[in-house]
């Protein structure tokens, strides 16, 4: 199977890269050959390519300064994947594109289920909403996958953050009002292409899903256990996100419900603790 995906370096990009071969075959896209600003060459990027399955793994993520930036968060996250299930539809191509818990209010402890009303807070969640929408109004064989807290041994993320101020500093305060599924890029990845290929059999599983790890936790004890598995001695003292100010507001609640992901295409909500793991092995290697 042949899967185009937009993106190069990003976290979940570089994982697909590394499961590309024989039957998977992965082509990545970067910058220089599609423009995410430009909503018209990503589609014609798909027709030049003529891929079996898209997956849409890049995004404007930098959550603050979307807040300033909405015009190109807008262009990336909305324009871009709208334009790509449009080109992917009228050609009957799976495509799979990437979304996030921040299109939901933050509000309340149950788990989000994937039918649930949207209500972003901010730019960054406003735009990924609306990239939601575009792709739903093109119709066709889509999977939006909503996802949280990514983390992986590549770029930056709250993993590799960690890991180098629990060897700079004895003692932090972390945020421990905020509560999610760490997720690993890796696990994602596999998910896409999992989702890809049902997608290719069976179009009635087209819609909307959610995929975190397991078990919802907070970024404080998230900490503790990134210090506790690499023999780290970092002491971490809770905080209310109240003490942390920052130009966009964080969801308070990120729990996902994960259970027609599971139902659709098989694929059970990963373990974090086990995807940490990987990453923290992973980066010993490189170490």
């Amino acid at each position: 199977m042949d899967i185009l995906v937009f993106g190069h370096t990003g976290q979940v990009a570089t994982e697909l890269r590394a499961l590309n071969g024989p039957d998977t075959r992965i082509k990545t896209l970067d910058r220089k050959a599609a423009d995410l600003t430009d909503a018209a060459a990503c589609a014609a990027a798909i027709v030049r390519h003529a891929p079996d399955a898209v997956i849409n793994a890049a995004a404007y993520t930098a959550v603050d300064a979307a807040e300033t930036e909405t015009e190109l968060a807008h262009a990336i996250n909305a324009d871009a994947p709208g334009a790509m299930a449009r080109a992917c539809a009228a050609r009957d191509i799976p495509f799979v594109t990437i979304s996030t818990d921040y299109v939901f209010s933050g509000e309340g402890e149950a788990e989000w289920l994937p039918t649930d009303p949207t209500d972003p807070q901010g730019a960054y969640g406003l735009t990924k909403n609306a990239g939601e929408l575009a792709v739903q109004e093109a119709g066709g064989r889509s999977v939006i996958l909503r996802t949280s807290w990514v983390v992986s041994a590549h770029g930056n993320n709250f993993v590799k953050t960690m890991l180098r101020l629990g060897k700079e500093r004895d003692a932090l305060t972390i945020v421990a009002d905020q509560i999610g599924g760490p997720t690993g890029a890796a696990e994602i990845a596999a998910a896409c292409v999992t989702i890809a290929k049902t997608l290719k059999t069976d179009p009635y599983t087209a819609g909307v899903y959610h995929f975190a790890g397991a078990p919802n936790t907070s970024w404080a004890d998230f900490a503790r256990a990134i210090f506790d598995m690499s023999d780290l001695e970092c002491e971490v003292t809770d905080i209310p996100s109240s003490d942390y100010p920052t130009p966009a507001k964080r969801p308070l609640n990120s729990r996902m419900d994960c259970t027609s992901t599971t139902s659709a295409f098989g694929i059970a909500r990963p373990e974090w603790r086990n995807s940490l793991s990987h990453i923290l092995d992973q980066l010993k290697q490189v170490d």
